[in-house]
């Protein structure tokens, strides 16, 4: 499973992934990518990842991200259908060898896509050279845990394979092959239909264990998609408990025998069953959910770099995607910091400034540097490369923008206080206010457009009023001290500006390249 699904996430991942945010608009739609993107990856851990990037990367909703979780359930039963249908009906066990043998040559000596779809051709083989050795070493498996004990009439013993089966998925991280372990032990013979059945749905929730650990110290929205997993998982599992005595009895009613002939397509299509049901049931009520998850894990003190969850670093479009949205929060917060020195009121060392001091904006920066660090690309081989390069001179531009707020203040309160100055900081009040509207609307090349605007009117202006200040030094109507205090008011203005202007030009470029 692990090269299989290697080697299409190297092969289409990217593809699927743009696909998946393209089409999810509701929760609907976003059932339907999740279903189709878990079955074409065969990883419902890519999908949920995905998901969790969009939404930290402000790319999609909460409640669309739910939608991909709901639909990625549906989407790994496909395995199962695999297995069942082709790793017992057609007995593929020997007949891949030769597969498997032309898929490793391919990976070897094959480059980019020929590689990896050699990759993805052996793993695809390897599943049933795996199935045919469950079934030939199943002969131990009584011996070693003899699920025969467990009456298939008694609700303690099916729970306690609810538990077995949690606990298998746990240790083998992995519940498609759980449940091509269960398939084999049904298709042996080793246990009955309620007992695979059970152990099925246990393993359903075993998937979500590993996923709420995974998102231990990580981002807001990872643990709301963790916990929203665990929560639709559990109450899946319960309405499959309930249902198991009725799916039998539809099947005996409509062909007396079919299920015990037919038992591990029975699996198979219960395990579809249940998690179809679940998310008809839940769908409908999305974003009730999603509010119910939220007031769960309330967001009690966002930070400017929550997007930047390490996980996403294997996928690097999606640590992308989060780096921007920190980079324009973090724009955001300078901006405001250049607002509060031009209308006079410095931000104080406490660090109690709203809305953040300028010693924790640079702890900020400095994170989303070393995050930026972490990811890493070839240029010739990455579409994501023009849009990396863009955010790393936004974030230089940034540091220095942060310079003149945090060492050069006192320059911005000189300018303000110098009357031949003071239309020039307005000015610059004026255009951080448009700026900010058209960020607000993801107008970026309007915000472009403004910041060039008033930096090369900025520059313009303060030509003249440099050369007014030289004159008054050299006349002697002001001191060279005061006079050196304003030129470097000047020199704050226009840098202030124009890193201003390079900062939405970064940006924009960086929108860009996403094709957005």
């Amino acid at each position: 499973m692990i090269v299989m699904t290697d080697g299409l996430k190297a092969l289409a991942g990217n593809t699927i992934r743009n696909a998946l945010m393209r089409f999810t608009r509701s929760p609907l739609s976003g059932a339907m990518s999740g279903a189709a993107c878990t079955a074409l990856l065969q990883s419902s851990s890519a999908t949920t990842v995905a998901a969790v990037g969009f939404v930290g990367a402000g790319l999609m909703s909460f409640p669309s991200a739910l939608g991909i979780i709901f639909g990625a359930n549906i989407g790994t039963t496909i395995t199962g259908w695999m297995v069942a249908l082709l790793g017992f009906k057609l007995q593929l066990g020997l007949l891949v060898l030769p597969l498997i043998l032309i898929g490793t040559i391919m990976r070897l000596f094959g480059r980019s896509h020929v590689s990896n779809s050699g990759y993805t051709m052996a793993g695809f083989g390897l599943i049933f050279v795996g199935i045919t050795m469950l079934q030939q070493g199943m002969s131990g498996f009584n011996e070693l845990i003899p699920l025969e004990q467990f009456s298939s009439t008694s609700v303690a013993s099916l729970a306690l394979l609810v538990l077995v089966g949690l606990f298998f998925t746990l240790v083998t991280q992995s519940s498609s092959a759980g449940v091509a372990a269960a398939l084999t032990a049904l298709f042996s013979g080793y246990i009955g239909f309620e007992q695979a059945a059970a152990l099925v749905i246990g393993m359903d929730i075993g998937t979500t264990v590993t996923a709420a650990v995974a998102t231990v110290g990580r981002s807001i929205a990872a643990r709301r998609t963790g916990f929203s997993h665990v929560i639709y998982n559990i109450l899946t599992a319960l309405g499959a408990f309930l249902l198991i005595t009725p799916y039998i009895l539809l099947w005996e009613a409509i062909s007396p025998g079919a299920l015990i002939a037919n038992a591990e397509i029975a699996l198979v299509a219960f395990h579809t069953t249940f998690n179809l049901i679940g998310m008809i049931v839940v769908l409908p009520f999305t974003k009730q959910f999603a509010h119910l998850i939220e007031r769960l894990i309330p967001d009690k003190s966002p930070q400017l770099t929550d997007t930047l969850d390490p996980s996403l670093l294997q996928e690097p479009s999606l640590a992308i995607n989060a780096l921007q949205v920190a980079i324009e929060k973090e724009f955001h917060q300078l901006l405001q910091h250049i607002v509060i020195l031009l209308n006079n009121n410095p931000p104080s060392s406490s660090d109690n400034v709203a809305p953040i001091g300028l010693t924790k904006m640079q702890q900020t920066l400095d994170q989303t540097h070393d995050y930026l660090d972490l990811i890493h690309l070839h240029r010739e081989q990455s579409e994501e490369w023009p849009r990396l390069v863009a955010l790393i001179h936004t974030l230089d531009h940034m540091q220095r923008l942060h310079e003149r707020c945090d060492e050069d203040g006192e320059r911005a309160i000189t300018a303000r206080s110098t009357a031949t100055l003071r239309p020039q900081c307005e000015q610059l009040l004026s255009g951080i206010s448009e700026i900010e509207i058209s960020i607000h609307d993801k107008r970026w090349h309007d915000a472009t457009d403004h910041a060039t605007m008033i930096a090369s009117e900025i520059r313009e202006a303060t030509t003249t009023a440099r050369i007014a200040v030289t004159t008054s030094i050299g006349s002697g109507e002001i001191s060279v001290a005061d006079g050196t205090a304003r030129l470097e008011a000047i020199r704050w203005l226009r840098r202030v500006s124009h890193h201003i202007a390079r900062i939405t030009d970064h940006v924009t470029k960086a929108y860009s390249a996403s094709g957005e």
